[in-house]
C-alpha cells in the first residue's frame, strides 16, 4: 500500500540519505544555510523530524522540546533506517485523514511538512559539506504549493526567513529548487549572496 505522500517521501529520502552518508565527522562543526545551526545541529534536527513525523503519521503527540543527540555510533545507518520507517509510516491512506491532534493541521499538510524538511534540509546539508544535491523533481514540484500555503505563518513563527529575491539560477542550482529555497528564506548560491 502507498499514498502520494509516501511515494514522494520514497523519492526524496534516498537523495538526503546519500548526503547524510557523505558527511564526514570533521564536517560536523561547519556552518549551514540555517542560521545558528552547525551541521551537527541540523543533522540532529532532521533526525528528530524523521522520527517525530513517524509518530505524527499515527496521529500521536510528539515532543519537540527534547533535543536528543542522535549522532552516536552508527548514526548514518540509523538515519537511513529511520527514513525508511518514515516512508512506511505514511503509506497507509488513513494517515492522511483528518486533522493532526498535536499540530492542529490537516494530516496531508503534516506529511508535506516531513517532505519539505527532508528535501530542503537535504540541500542545506549538501551545500554546507560541499556535496552535490539533486532533489526529487516531483517532490520539489509538490512543495511549491505547500510553501506558498504555509509561508506567512512559518515566517511569523520564525521557521522561514523572509523570501529572498530569485537571482538567475547557476549551474549548481535547479530553477525549481532555487525558487523553493528562496521562498523559505534561503539564498540558492549560499554561502555567497
Amino acid at each position: 500500500m502507498s499514498t502520494q505522500t509516501s511515494d514522494l517521501l520514497a523519492a526524496a529520502a534516498p537523495r538526503t540519505v546519500d548526503v547524510v552518508r557523505g558527511i564526514s565527522d570533521d564536517q560536523l562543526d561547519l556552518p549551514t544555510p540555517c542560521r545558528d545551526y552547525l551541521v551537527r545541529d541540523l543533522l540532529n534536527h532532521l533526525f528528530q523530524v524523521v522520527v517525530n513525523f513517524q509518530e505524527l503519521a499515527e496521529k500521536r503527540q510528539v515532543e519537540w522540546a527534547e533535543k536528543p543527540d542522535h549522532l552516536g555510533d552508527g548514526w548514518r545507518d540509523r538515519f537511513e533506517v529511520e527514513t525508511d520507517r518514515l516512508v512506511a509510516a505514511w503509506s497507509d491512506p488513513s494517515t492522511l485523514e483528518g486533522v493532526s491532534p498535536g499540530m492542529g493541521m490537516p494530516q496531508s499538510v503534516i506529511g508535506g511538512m516531513a517532505l519539505l524538511d527532508l528535501t530542503v534540509h537535504g540541500w542545506d546539508l549538501a551545500v554546507a559539506t560541499g556535496q552535490p544535491y539533486h532533489p526529487a523533481p516531483e517532490a520539489v514540484a509538490e512543495l511549491h504549493g505547500l510553501v506558498e500555503r504555509l509561508g506567512p505563518t512559518a515566517r511569523q513563527m520564525g521557521v522561514f526567513a523572509e523570501p529572498v529575491p530569485l537571482a538567475a539560477p547557476t549551474e549548481a542550482t535547479i530553477p525549481d529548487l532555487a525558487h523553493l529555497l528562496t521562498q523559505t528564506g534561503r539564498t540558492p548560491t549560499w554561502p555567497t549572496p
